[in-house]
């Protein structure tokens, strides 16, 4: 429910700990904390309803900055810490946030998006401040930190990653719930993923992305322990799980992926006997990756597969996955339909657009009434998209394919670049890979693979070679690419999500459209 449950009732518990400083912040310290914090955002004028932001690292006063925000009714902005002044500025000016909260870590780049930001007038920065910041700390150790008579639970409004365009709002209407009343997200963990108050709950990626901001709030509000790693390093995650007997974790493919490069001496000399739930989600897994994490940390992986907007959710377990391999699992939450490019919706096994079913649209796209439209289904506006390609077995298990952003199209044939992908990062040489369509005068578009390499192996065009006839040797010849090139490090955000397009774009040149 929220942290002053349990404040009251294990005062000296950990709230949180951060991974590698060790710093913890209890339940009574995280509760006083946040009530001061609320009691600061209404003496300003915010009330339910309206919007405040956080721009920071994962910080030990995090968590607070959320809870404070719930607990006076507020929307909560989280904003992508690696973002240029002008794209945090941008977020915060559309959100409409009165407050962003932010820290001397990054206070080149809050200075320099004030600028961008004349509509939100109050600024406070944890850590010391800067012009056109109050302290933090000072601020809101001039309030009470007793409760608000008038707790009305707040909301998030998260934007979506950017990959085109400006990046949206994601918005859901505020429940009117009191903050003493359960949230749907609680219920989720304690059943689907068997949370409770004795679970500590490893968070190795940034708390401004959605998954691990809900994961970790809603491990806090059924009374656990957040372990926050201040930045993900594969090795250091496997001491945190054995340091602090973390039963449950959330991952992303490319942070399995970093895991097994490890060494394996150093991957053995770590206890992590205490998992007992290891989500993963965000981008499909390589088959081959997951089938190795399983072998390695046991049956113990939990899949799933939903978006921010919340409008479906399919999930399996580890043996489900095993028998049927690649799959998302079933729907939980929303009817599936998979849909033609014109709506009509397709048979089982037919890839298509996915759609999910719910009573009514569950979310709308902050100031973007026209995304908000083509999210829905034509003829269906409860049937919503997050605008991927998957199909259905006869036993209604969804398999992704792609994002359909990037599904390439070459002489007619559609190819998706995810089983490239699969195949491409099983070669022992590769770290990472990106696949996607490029200008081609004959068929409109041909393959292009992006690849970094293994520390320590040359980019040479006889690896080249060697990678292309990996590829003919898994795949059929059409969806082989034409050519590969390297890049030290692809542009990947710690969330482990691709920015594809800023490789792509490259290739593109002066085109002024994607279709060809």
């Amino acid at each position: 429910m929220h942290p002053g449950i349990h404040a009251r009732n294990h005062p000296e518990k950990a709230a949180h700990v951060m991974g590698r400083s060790g710093e913890v912040v209890t339940y009574a310290e995280l509760d006083s904390r946040a009530w001061r914090l609320s009691r600061l955002m209404r003496s300003r004028g915010l009330n339910p309803g309206e919007h405040v932001s956080i721009f920071m690292e994962n910080h030990p006063r995090y968590p607070e900055v959320y809870w404070a925000a719930i607990r006076a009714g507020l929307y909560v902005t989280t904003v992508n810490q690696h973002l240029t002044a002008e794209e945090a500025a941008y977020i915060v000016d559309d959100s409409g946030s009165r407050l962003v909260v932010t820290s001397a870590a990054l206070a080149t780049e809050a200075e320099a998006m004030l600028d961008g930001i004349p509509s939100c007038p109050h600024r406070l920065m944890a850590d010391g401040a800067v012009d056109g910041f109050e302290s933090y700390e000072e601020a809101i150790g001039e309030h009470s930190d007793a409760p608000l008579e008038d707790a009305i639970r707040g909301g998030t409004m998260l934007y979506s990653s950017g990959t085109t365009g400006r990046p949206k709002g994601i918005k859901r209407p505020l429940s009117g719930k009191t903050i003493d009343e359960p949230e749907g997200l609680d219920g989720l963990l304690s059943g689907l993923f068997k949370f409770s108050e004795s679970s500590v709950y490893l968070c190795p990626a940034p708390l401004y992305h959605s998954a691990p901001l809900g994961f970790s709030m809603a491990t806090q509000a059924i009374g656990g322990t957040v372990v926050i790693m201040e930045k993900f390093d594969a090795a250091e995650a496997l001491r945190c799980i054995e340091a602090y007997r973390c039963t449950h974790s959330q991952w992303v493919p490319t942070m399995f992926s970093r895991l097994l490069r490890l060494p394996e001496e150093e991957r053995s000399c770590y206890d992590v006997s205490s998992l007992e739930v290891a989500v993963h989600a965000a981008a499909p897994c390589p088959p081959t990756v997951k089938e190795q994490m399983i072998g390695w940390w046991g049956p113990v992986l939990y899949e799933y597969y939903a978006g921010t907007e919340v409008n479906g959710f399919t999930f399996i377990d580890s043996g489900d996955w095993l028998a049927h391999r690649g799959s998302v699992g079933r729907s939980i939450l929303g009817k599936i339909h998979i849909c033609a490019e014109d709506g009509t919706e397709l048979p089982a096994g037919e890839a298509g657009t996915i759609y999910f079913e719910l009573p009514r649209m569950p979310f709308e796209y902050h100031n973007d009434s026209e995304k908000t439209r083509s999210a829905q289904h034509p003829d269906h506006p409860n049937w919503s998209t997050l605008g991927d390609v998957g199909r259905v077995d006869d036993e209604g298990y969804l398999y992704l394919t792609d994002r359909k952003t990037y599904m390439i199209i070459s002489g007619g044939v559609n190819i998706y670049p995810a089983e490239i992908e699969n195949v491409l990062v099983d070669h022992p040489k590769v770290l990472d890979v990106a696949v996607f369509g490029i200008p081609d005068e004959e068929f409109g578009e041909e393959v292009k693979a992006v690849v970094q390499l293994v520390a320590g192996t040359a980019a040479t065009p006889a690896l080249e070679q060697e990678l292309l006839e990996y590829c003919r040797a898994h795949l059929a010849h059409y969806k082989c690419p034409r050519s590969i090139d390297f890049e030290p490090e692809l542009p990947r955000l710690p969330t482990g999500k691709l920015y594809k397009r800023l490789l792509r774009d490259r290739y593109w040149g002066e085109h002024e459209t994607r279709i060809v």
